[in-house]
């Protein structure tokens, strides 16, 4: 991987004084934050998928590694957590060694040792019947995780594949207790409702749908850490409640992010009592075609819904009034896999001439005998950005004669809706954690190998395609593989349909030090390194 290119993926935007260079940072305090969920579906990093559960439960919990806290924009650099090292691969890039640092203990006083880090991530890869992995579907390259003694755990790979480092520094795969897991009498299920972890805090109390707190971890194995004496996270799902905490100071910050035009909002509202840090987001927007729902079993159809969409003049006025900002492909915008713009400009949907494009597109359809389509969109019930997002699509297509209406449900029918297929087309979102290029694109498989994946379709030459480019070590041919992978998938198949990449802009009290903002939500979230200037 290129280490250098991560110096164009965030800019970080401090709109208040920079801070003097003698800044220390200093032990106690509270920190309130809000998280933008009613509560997390349940306190398991290895069940859930969502930010709420990490937002909430990562300050309880040590991983294997993670991103460097101290710059996790670089998501090429990583750093221990309960690991003493980072080791090189052996066996031809199949065999990673770790060794597991002796200081860490659970909450409950025992140790924690290879054991529980290779029960945890066996868990996750290989989970026992009745439990849900939702990570499992990035470790199929996984062969064998075995612990020889108390202090070394062996990673074995079915092949050599540059995605798999990266793909360790997933912070859902929380170190749970061996102990726990075998329980008969507890199991892996009882850490859906309870806590007991060894990271920098101490759970202390759950409010459901209000809140939950914590404490500082007196045995926590990085010394002078945590600085905070504990946190208190609140839960409010609308964007109005978590925007006045921040202004009157009831809460410091939330850490997923605001539209600009909420930034704007509380830098008039407070002035240099506040500190913005922005970056490039890697959450792409998505438009799902149904291809088991005719006429979207046609790819003439798809790749018209495509060409009739003006990212390029679009992009500029969306990014002031909504959480998105940049035009991409398949992979993260600044990636060493990503298309240039020239690259971009050849595939359908992104050509220079948008009137040419919509001609292709009233060609197709014609072609097809889908003149005049009319449809449903299946929607989320959010403003930010899926509403935005549907007014914007349903107006592009109306300039072509579509005819769109949509039907709008609340999160847990949505999702129960694209579960089932239960929609012609629906929008859709792809948000993942540490930027990995090669395993982020397994959103775009069939759903036979991406549940995640709600089209609807086989493709064996597109899962030929991916396969090459996972086992594929040489850069050179695994970008030009990548360019043949998002050719067929937004292109020539048109399986997918992508918008634009999400923009993360995190508006928060000055007196908070300590943080700082990642490509994604879900990552640098356990508040170690976090201390308050008051």
């Amino acid at each position: 991987m290129h280490r250098a290119f991560m110096a164009s993926v965030v800019i970080l935007l401090s709109l208040a004084p920079p801070a003097a260079a003698d800044d220390t940072p200093k032990h106690g305090g509270t920190l309130t934050y809000v998280i933008p969920a009613d509560a997390p579906p349940s306190f398991d990093g290895h069940r859930e998928n969502t930010f709420a559960t990490i937002h909430a439960m990562a300050p309880f919990y040590s991983v294997l590694i993670r991103a460097n806290p101290d710059n996790p924009s670089d998501t090429t650099q990583f750093v221990c957590d309960v690991c003493t090292a980072i080791p090189e691969s052996a066996d031809g890039g199949r065999t990673y060694v770790f060794p597991i640092r002796n200081d860490a203990r659970f909450a409950d006083g025992s140790s924690l040792t290879a054991d529980d880090v290779a029960a945890s991530w066996n868990e996750v890869t290989n989970p026992p019947a009745g439990v849900i992995s939702a990570q499992r579907g990035y470790y199929s390259i996984v062969e064998k995780i075995e612990a020889p003694d108390a202090n070394t755990v062996v990673f074995r790979l079915k092949y050599a594949t540059a995605a798999f480092l990266p793909a360790l520094a997933n912070p859902y795969i929380f170190i749970y207790a061996k102990a726990i897991l075998d329980d008969p009498n507890r199991g892996p299920h009882w850490y859906e409702k309870n806590v007991m972890g060894s990271g920098p805090f101490r759970f202390k109390d759950y409010q459901a749908g209000q809140s939950i707190s914590g404490e500082r971890n007196p045995d926590y194995y990085r010394p002078g850490l945590p600085y905070l004496d504990g946190f208190v996270g609140i839960f409010a799902d609308k964007q109005a409640t978590r925007v006045a905490a921040i202004r009157s100071d009831r809460a410091a910050i939330e850490f997923r992010g605001f539209p600009p035009a909420t930034r704007d909002e509380l830098k008039a509202a407070v002035g240099d009592q506040l500190t913005v840090q922005e970056s490039d987001w890697n959450c792409g927007a998505l438009v799902t075609p149904n291809h088991q729902k005719k006429p979207f079993d046609d790819a003439r159809v798809r790749r018209a819904l495509s060409l009739v969409i003006d990212r390029w003049h679009s992009a500029p006025a969306l990014a002031k009034i909504t959480i998105e900002k940049t035009v991409g492909g398949v992979s993260f915008p600044g990636s060493p896999l990503a298309a240039t713009k020239d690259e971009l400009q050849q595939l359908a949907g992104y050509w220079p001439d948008i009137e040419k494009s919509r001609e292709e597109a009233k060609r197709l359809l014609k072609e097809a005998g889908a003149e005049g389509l009319s449809f449903e969109l299946l929607n989320r019930n959010v403003d930010q950005p899926y509403k935005f997002n549907a007014t914007w699509v349903i107006d592009e297509w109306s300039k072509i004669g579509l005819k769109v209406t949509q039907r709008v449900l609340a999160t847990g029918p949505y999702t129960e809706a694209i579960e089932h297929g239960d929609f012609a087309v629906t929008l859709d979102g792809d948000c993942q954690t540490v930027v990995n290029p090669l395993l982020d694109g397994t959103k775009y498989l069939p759903h036979s190998v991406s549940p995640f994946n709600f089209g609807y379709y086989d493709d064996p030459e597109e899962i030929d395609i991916y396969d090459r480019m996972l086992r594929e070590t040489d850069f050179a041919r695994q970008r030009d593989l990548m360019r043949r992978f998002e050719k067929r998938v937004l292109d020539t198949e048109a399986h997918e349909i992508f918008l634009l990449w999400r923009y993360r802009i995190v508006p928060y009290r000055s007196y908070v030090k300590g943080w700082k903002i990642s490509p994604s939500h879900y990552v640098n979230q356990d508040l170690a390194t976090i201390w308050l200037d008051r």
